[in-house]
């Protein structure tokens, strides 16, 4: 497996990292959602019965 950032071979004190900058890297795009998971979408989202519940919970 290579580092995923930079695809240089890992080091041990950093793995799956090459670096620590490669793992800062990592960390950053975390931190400002640059990776997502996706998820369908149920079509709920515009159901206006179900956003008005939402809202009377807050």
């Amino acid at each position: 497996m290579s580092c995923p950032i930079c695809r240089k071979p890992p080091q041990a004190a950093y793995r799956p990292f090459c670096s620590r900058r490669c793992a800062d890297v990592d960390l950053a795009r975390w931190l400002r959602a640059d990776y997502t998971i996706p998820t369908p979408l149920t079509g709920l989202e515009d159901d206006p019965d179900l956003r008005d519940k939402d809202q009377d919970r807050d």
